[in-house]
């Protein structure tokens, strides 16, 4: 699928969800039911590889930047397994831990991080998570980070019914002060005992959906990262190093990817990144599209952030492209666990 095919596909689903229209298909109901069937042949191939705990990583991290009378930054982490760290046996390895820690460097203040994410999540239980995570007025967070969608795609929920639910969650955290960053959708192409042409459906359908969220979320006025794209390749080439013991989640390699991706666009969303970074760079190709076509750019492409740039013009809204430098992220100390 092209970039501009995918780009009207994506706000035809958008429009869907902000209207309340039905289901606009992202293929057919056939091809879609062989793809599920092949799924779920694969997981139970795969085994779970002893990665059905997940470690538990909520505390405050940053310790080292403690200054009397300065509250630590509030994270909080919601979506799927992705965003809960399945497939790993530490809590440092977890994405969660990780971005705290990244976070903690950047600011030079300590992080309390807030986990409410649950393994098999689709979309439609972000609603609970949102009101989780809100409830405690005291304890708002900073920052908000949403990795969901994959579940969607194996559990045939309508696209437009997806990215309602995810839009309604970024609206609320944006109304109650959150920055928001949304990973989309990853590539469940590479899913290694996923075979073709099943592998290109997942791909397609994955990437679709990816774009769909993006639109979504640069309308409420949150920032994507894309993690399809990201992962895709890497996994492909490094599937035993980036793939858990599950062959189904990431590894440690694997998530600490991930999170070099999404701290970058975490930080310029608190306005904790270089200013001069925000700027499009035309080396890289960042520059400001349509905001539908920007999804459509970003979904192909690893880690690639789209954020909302300007009013609606003929075209519609127009969104800032732009492919952030990774930056590694500190190892993780042992966090301070909270009540």
């Amino acid at each position: 699928m092209t970039s501009m095919s995918r780009a009207r596909v994506a706000r035809r689903i958008a429009a869907g969800a902000a209207y309340g229209g039905g289901g606009v298909g992202l293929v057919g109901a056939a091809a879609v039911g062989v793809l599920l069937a092949e799924m779920r042949l694969a997981r139970r191939h795969v085994g779970n590889g002893g990665a059905d705990r997940v470690p538990v990583a909520e505390g405050i991290y940053g310790h080292v930047y403690d200054a009397p009378g300065e509250p630590p930054l509030r994270l909080a982490m919601l979506g799927d397994s992705t965003a809960a760290g399945q497939g790993v046996h530490r809590a440092g390895q977890t994405p969660g831990a990780l971005l705290a820690s990244g976070l903690a460097a950047v600011a030079e203040r300590p992080v309390r991080l807030r986990n409410v994410a649950l393994p098999g999540a689709q979309s439609d239980d972000l609603d609970r998570q949102v009101a989780e995570v809100l409830s405690a007025p005291e304890a708002f967070p900073d920052v908000c980070v949403i990795m969901i969608g994959a579940n969607d795609v194996t559990n045939r929920m309508p696209p437009t019914r997806s990215v309602r639910h995810l839009s309604a969650a970024v609206r609320r955290l944006r109304t109650a002060g959150a920055e928001v960053v949304v990973g989309t959708c990853p590539d469940l192409g590479t899913i290694e005992p996923v075979q073709q042409p099943l592998r290109w459906l997942a791909r397609r359908t994955s990437r679709q959906l990816a774009a769909a969220q993006t639109i979504g979320v640069v309308e409420q006025g949150g920032r994507t990262v894309s993690l399809g794209d990201l992962l895709g390749p890497e996994f492909e080439a490094n599937p035993r190093e980036l793939f858990g013991p599950d062959n189904y989640h990431p590894s440690a390699e694997g998530y600490a990817t991930a999170a070099m991706a999404v701290l970058p666009t975490m930080c310029a969303a608190l306005g904790l990144w270089p200013a001069e970074e925000d700027r499009p760079d035309a080396s890289r190709r960042e520059g400001f599209l349509p905001v539908a076509r920007a999804a459509a750019e970003a979904a192909s492409e690893a880690g690639t952030e789209v954020t909302a740039a300007m009013p609606t013009g003929p075209r519609g809204p127009w969104a800032l492209l732009k492919r952030r430098r990774r930056r590694r992220v500190p190892e993780p100390e042992v966090a301070t666990r909270t009540q």
